[in-house]
Protein backbone atom coordinates (compact mmCIF):
# COMPACT_ATOMS: atom_id res chain seq x y z
CA UNK A 1 0.00 0.00 0.00
CA UNK A 2 1.16 3.52 -0.78
CA UNK A 3 0.39 6.93 0.22
CA UNK A 4 0.77 9.58 -2.41
CA UNK A 5 0.72 13.05 -0.96
CA UNK A 6 1.76 15.48 -3.40
CA UNK A 7 -1.91 15.36 -5.08
CA UNK A 8 -3.72 17.35 -2.09
CA UNK A 9 -5.50 20.51 -2.93
CA UNK A 10 -5.39 23.21 -0.31
CA UNK A 11 -9.02 23.60 1.18
CA UNK A 12 -8.80 27.65 1.69
CA UNK A 13 -9.99 28.33 -1.68
CA UNK A 14 -12.90 30.77 -1.44
CA UNK A 15 -12.91 30.28 2.99
CA UNK A 16 -15.46 32.82 4.52
CA UNK A 17 -14.90 33.79 7.89
CA UNK A 18 -16.89 32.92 10.50
CA UNK A 19 -19.26 29.08 10.55
CA UNK A 20 -20.39 29.00 7.24
CA UNK A 21 -20.15 26.31 4.70
CA UNK A 22 -18.11 26.77 1.87
CA UNK A 23 -17.20 23.77 -1.02
CA UNK A 24 -13.78 23.23 -1.97
CA UNK A 25 -12.83 20.34 -4.53
CA UNK A 26 -9.90 19.17 -6.79
CA UNK A 27 -9.66 16.82 -9.78
CA UNK A 28 -7.12 13.78 -9.48
CA UNK A 29 -5.54 12.52 -12.69
CA UNK A 30 -4.72 9.17 -12.20
CA UNK A 31 -1.43 9.72 -14.56
CA UNK A 32 -0.53 12.64 -12.35
CA UNK A 33 -0.71 10.15 -9.11
CA UNK A 34 1.11 7.21 -11.21
CA UNK A 35 3.99 9.30 -11.66
CA UNK A 36 4.00 11.31 -8.29
CA UNK A 37 3.76 7.35 -6.80
CA UNK A 38 6.79 6.51 -8.93
CA UNK A 39 4.93 3.20 -9.95
CA UNK A 40 1.61 1.81 -11.11
CA UNK A 41 -1.10 2.14 -8.88
CA UNK A 42 -2.50 -0.79 -7.24
CA UNK A 43 -5.13 -1.88 -4.54
CA UNK A 44 -4.76 -0.19 -1.43
CA UNK A 45 -3.01 2.71 -2.33
CA UNK A 46 -4.46 5.29 -0.91
CA UNK A 47 -4.19 9.48 -2.53
CA UNK A 48 -4.80 12.76 -0.14
CA UNK A 49 -7.41 14.62 -2.27
CA UNK A 50 -7.54 17.16 0.05
CA UNK A 51 -6.19 19.26 2.92
CA UNK A 52 -8.50 20.06 5.93
CA UNK A 53 -7.34 22.57 8.36
CA UNK A 54 -7.76 21.43 12.34
CA UNK A 55 -11.15 22.31 13.90
CA UNK A 56 -13.25 21.79 10.59
CA UNK A 57 -16.61 20.14 10.13
CA UNK A 58 -16.73 18.14 7.04
CA UNK A 59 -20.51 17.81 6.33
CA UNK A 60 -20.19 16.02 3.37
CA UNK A 61 -17.43 14.82 0.51
CA UNK A 62 -17.92 13.04 -2.94
CA UNK A 63 -16.68 12.71 -6.22
CA UNK A 64 -17.48 13.21 -9.94
CA UNK A 65 -15.72 11.29 -12.56
CA UNK A 66 -14.55 14.16 -15.32
CA UNK A 67 -12.71 11.88 -17.53
CA UNK A 68 -13.44 8.21 -17.60
CA UNK A 69 -10.73 6.25 -16.08
CA UNK A 70 -9.01 3.77 -18.40
CA UNK A 71 -6.42 0.87 -18.09
CA UNK A 72 -8.16 -0.33 -15.38
CA UNK A 73 -9.52 -3.85 -14.26
CA UNK A 74 -13.14 -4.22 -14.28
CA UNK A 75 -13.38 -5.04 -10.60
CA UNK A 76 -11.47 -1.32 -9.76
CA UNK A 77 -13.83 0.21 -6.68
CA UNK A 78 -12.91 3.70 -4.24
CA UNK A 79 -13.71 4.40 -1.03
CA UNK A 80 -13.27 8.24 -0.06
CA UNK A 81 -13.30 9.12 3.75
CA UNK A 82 -10.18 9.91 5.91
CA UNK A 83 -7.70 7.71 6.76
CA UNK A 84 -7.25 6.72 10.10
CA UNK A 85 -10.81 8.03 11.08
CA UNK A 86 -13.02 6.34 8.72
CA UNK A 87 -11.54 5.39 5.32
CA UNK A 88 -15.09 4.65 3.35
CA UNK A 89 -17.12 7.08 5.37
CA UNK A 90 -18.37 9.40 2.43
CA UNK A 91 -17.98 7.24 -0.30
CA UNK A 92 -17.89 2.57 -0.16
CA UNK A 93 -17.14 1.00 -3.07
CA UNK A 94 -17.89 3.19 -6.04
CA UNK A 95 -17.84 1.44 -9.19
CA UNK A 96 -14.88 3.11 -10.59
CA UNK A 97 -14.25 1.15 -13.45
CA UNK A 98 -18.16 1.42 -14.60
CA UNK A 99 -18.48 5.06 -14.80
CA UNK A 100 -19.12 7.56 -17.24
CA UNK A 101 -17.59 10.85 -17.47
CA UNK A 102 -20.14 13.07 -15.32
CA UNK A 103 -20.86 10.33 -12.98
CA UNK A 104 -21.07 11.02 -8.91
CA UNK A 105 -20.54 8.54 -6.27
CA UNK A 106 -23.42 7.84 -3.98
CA UNK A 107 -22.66 8.90 -0.08
CA UNK A 108 -22.03 5.45 1.94
CA UNK A 109 -25.20 4.00 4.23
CA UNK A 110 -23.09 4.90 7.20
CA UNK A 111 -22.29 8.39 6.14
CA UNK A 112 -21.78 10.77 8.58
CA UNK A 113 -20.38 13.99 9.43
CA UNK A 114 -16.56 14.02 10.88
CA UNK A 115 -14.86 17.17 12.67
CA UNK A 116 -11.41 16.85 12.81
CA UNK A 117 -9.25 18.38 15.68
CA UNK A 118 -5.80 17.87 13.87
CA UNK A 119 -5.51 18.93 10.03
CA UNK A 120 -6.27 16.15 7.87
CA UNK A 121 -6.61 14.74 4.40
CA UNK A 122 -9.77 13.32 2.60
CA UNK A 123 -8.47 10.34 0.70
CA UNK A 124 -9.02 7.89 -2.24
CA UNK A 125 -8.72 4.72 -1.41
CA UNK A 126 -8.24 1.94 -4.27
CA UNK A 127 -9.89 -0.28 -2.21
CA UNK A 128 -10.59 -2.96 -4.86
CA UNK A 129 -8.37 -3.25 -8.15
CA UNK A 130 -6.70 -6.16 -10.14
CA UNK A 131 -5.51 -3.83 -12.25
CA UNK A 132 -5.57 -0.10 -10.95
CA UNK A 133 -6.54 2.55 -13.67
CA UNK A 134 -3.37 4.59 -15.32
CA UNK A 135 -5.61 7.26 -16.83
CA UNK A 136 -8.60 9.04 -16.15
CA UNK A 137 -10.06 12.16 -14.13
CA UNK A 138 -12.46 12.92 -10.59
CA UNK A 139 -13.21 15.45 -9.09
CA UNK A 140 -13.32 15.55 -5.17
CA UNK A 141 -15.36 17.86 -3.62
CA UNK A 142 -16.17 18.57 0.15
CA UNK A 143 -18.40 20.87 1.41
CA UNK A 144 -16.52 22.20 4.97
CA UNK A 145 -17.19 24.19 7.72
CA UNK A 146 -14.73 25.91 10.17
CA UNK A 147 -15.83 25.33 13.97
CA UNK A 148 -12.66 26.78 15.73
CA UNK A 149 -15.13 29.15 17.87
CA UNK A 150 -16.53 32.11 16.76
CA UNK A 151 -14.80 35.56 15.93
CA UNK A 152 -14.36 37.70 18.97
CA UNK A 153 -16.98 40.09 19.66
CA UNK A 154 -16.38 43.77 19.89
CA UNK A 155 -18.74 45.73 22.13
CA UNK A 156 -21.12 48.00 21.20
CA UNK A 157 -22.43 51.04 22.73
CA UNK A 158 -25.57 50.02 22.46
CA UNK A 159 -27.01 53.82 22.97
CA UNK A 160 -25.38 54.83 19.25
CA UNK A 161 -27.73 52.24 18.04
CA UNK A 162 -31.17 53.55 18.73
Amino acid sequence: MATITTLAGAASAGRTVGAVPYLVDVTVDFAAAATAKGSALAAADVIEALSVPANTLILNAGMEVITALGGESNDTTFDLGVTGVDADNFVDGFDADAAAAGAYAQNAAAFQPIVNATADTIDILIATATTAPTSGEVRVWAVLMNVDGRPARTSVDREQLA
